[in-house]
């Protein structure tokens, strides 16, 4: 049975942490773009759709100078970021969802979700994503801790030692059936103002799923090369791994 599958690529953040007026995502590394990799990744991939999600004002940009001048035609939207990135989750979501519905192609079936500052997804944790979600309708690319992790109270004093060997780093994409993560973002924009009330803060998609359903996520084996570029230091060891990528 062929699954029908879409991406959510993420880059309507500012990258405040990396300094200067640009935009992280559109900051260059190897002659490129930094969204430019991530969205070539997906492109080269058994992914049938890409939907770019971009912060407000941007659209025209990533139309111009990303999308049609890469050639990257399995993006099927370029669509307006929120305020926070369970906002873009869900703006990208209902996407997908108007557009299956306005042309009549049946639902999507599997959709990763990505954050377009990890330049380097490869194809294998793509399909080790796919596989793992198509098994147990969720999945998520982590990376098992090599450091001992403490919980601390609000003082910073630390309070309890983790269990090495049980925690789990997270990285994206994370992958679910579409209609589960698809409700799950619908109750969660209905719920947002009583989760902020509680001071409950929504740190990844997994999280989402995890609050409004029962379902368990099945944690997938990551690489890291797979780094989320924040911080200046990011950029270096970006352009390290990619000089790597071409001599591999």
């Amino acid at each position: 049975m062929n699954r029908k599958t879409a991406a959510v690529v993420l880059a309507g953040g500012r990258g405040r942490r990396i300094g200067g007026d640009t935009p992280k995502q559109y900051l260059e590394i190897g002659g490129h773009p930094l969204l430019y990799y991530s969205l070539k990744a997906f492109s080269d991939s058994l992914v049938d759709e890409i939907y770019l999600v971009c912060g407000e004002g941007d659209e025209e940009y990533c139309r111009e100078k990303i999308v049609e001048k890469y050639g990257f035609y399995k993006v099927r939207g370029i669509v307006k970021g929120g305020s926070e990135r369970y906002h873009s989750v869900h703006n990208g979501l209902e996407a997908i969802r108007s557009a299956h519905e306005a042309d009549n192609s049946g639902p999507c079936d599997i959709v990763f979700i990505h954050d377009g500052a990890r330049p380097f997804v490869s194809d294998d944790i793509i399909m080790r994503s796919y596989n793992a979600a198509i098994e147990n309708r969720a999945a998520v690319v982590a990376l098992p801790s090599s450091d001992t992790v403490k919980m601390s109270d609000e003082d910073d004093f630390a309070t309890k030692t983790l269990r090495r060997d049980l925690v789990w780093l997270m990285q994206t994409p994370q992958t679910f059936d579409f209609n589960e993560i698809y409700e799950a973002y619908s109750r969660l924009v209905e719920s947002e103002a009583d989760l902020l009330d509680k001071g409950v803060l929504i740190t990844d998609d997994a999280m989402v799923l995890e609050l409004f359903s029962d379902r368990r996520v099945k944690l997938v084996m990551g690489d890291r090369r797979n780094i989320k570029v924040t911080v200046p230091e990011d950029l270096e060891l970006a352009e390290f791994y990619l000089k790597l990528r071409k001599q591999d």
